[in-house]
Order: structure tokens, then sequence, then C-alpha cells
């Protein structure tokens, strides 16, 4: 009798033990989480390089040649500023040579910029500031309004159009609103 008490009980340990091993087997684990790209960042300090073309009408500044096209190059700092997702505002110096026409000059402009984040790749805003064209040793003082658009192609870099129309302070007639235009392409590299 006591073989068999003995026997049945190893039996029953052995089945007990084994039902605890299976139930081993289904630990519970939690799912690792997915990871999403945060996007491109428009916040932050930037600075670029643009060129394009300033299109000047009859009654351009002293320091630019009239009714003329001319070429422009130059550089651009700035920072952005995300106040309310997607409202941006933003800070930006641009310094330019124009050249063309026997008339090469310096345009130095200081914007202030409010734009929308359309997507996470795309920004769109106004610009407006004020600035001084210098030639030859004399300087006018000037005024720009306009807007562009703003592509992320990379996680830092972005390329841009931006369309500036320029006039001046003098009351001298006739004197249109806008004597300019200026419209140039851009690459920023985003700090």
């Amino acid at each position: 009798m006591f073989v068999r008490s003995l026997t049945l009980g190893v039996a029953a340990a052995a089945l007990l033990s084994s039902g605890a091993m299976a139930a081993d087997l289904f630990i519970p684990t939690t799912p690792a989480p997915i990871y999403e790209a945060a996007g491109f960042s428009w916040d932050g300090l930037y600075a670029g390089i643009e060129a394009g073309g300033l299109f000047n009408g009859d009654n351009a500044f002293n320091n630019l040649a009239p009714s003329v096209t001319q070429g422009v190059i130059g550089g651009i700092v700035g920072a952005n500023f995300i106040v309310a997702d997607p409202i941006l505002i933003g800070l930006e110096l641009q310094g330019d040579y124009v050249f063309g026409s026997n008339a090469d000059a310096g345009l130095f402009l200081a914007l202030a910029r409010v734009g929308a984040v359309v997507t996470d790749q795309v920004l769109v805003y106004a610009a407006g500031g004020v600035g001084v064209t210098t030639r030859a040793g004399t300087s006018d003082g000037v005024y720009a309004l306009g807007g562009g658009v703003e592509f992320a192609v990379t996680e830092n870099v972005s390329i841009r159009g931006e369309v500036l129309g320029l006039g001046d302070f003098s009351d001298v007639a006739p004197d249109s609103f806008f004597e300019s235009a200026k419209a140039t392409v851009g690459v920023f590299y985003h700090f």
C-alpha cells in the first residue's frame, strides 16, 4: 500500500509539474513601440545661399539701373520659431550682390516672416522688412514685401522660392509703391 501511495504521489507530482511548465511557455510581452519619424523641424537657426534676378521698373532706385533685369546672388541667415502649430514666425538677414548692366550694387535686407507649416515638408510664408542698397559710396533706404514657399528635401536641407517687391522711401513723383521685384531660389541648412 505504501508503494501504491508513493507511485500515485509521484505520478500526481509529475502531472502537476508538467502543467506548470506548459503554463510558463506563454509569457506575456509588451509589444515594441512603432517608431515614427519626427518630420522636418522648421524651428531654429538656418543659413543658406540664393540666386535669381532683380527686375527693375522705370523708376528704380538711384543705386539700381532702371528698366533692366539684373542678376542677384547672396547669402541668408535667420531663425524660425513655431509659436502655435502650424504658425511660424521668423527673422532673417539677406545680403545680396546685384550685378549686370554696369550697375553693380549691394542689397541688404532685414525681414520678418510669418508663415504656416502646411505639411511636415512644406512651409508657406509672407515676408516684409527694410534695408539698404549701396553703389559707388551712395545708399538708398528700401522696404520689401512678398512671400515664398519652402520645401524640406532632407533632414536638415530645404529649398525655397521667394518673390519680394522692393520700393524706396522717396516721395519724388512719379514714385511707384514697388520699383523693383526680386525673385530668387535658395538652398538652406537648418541647424
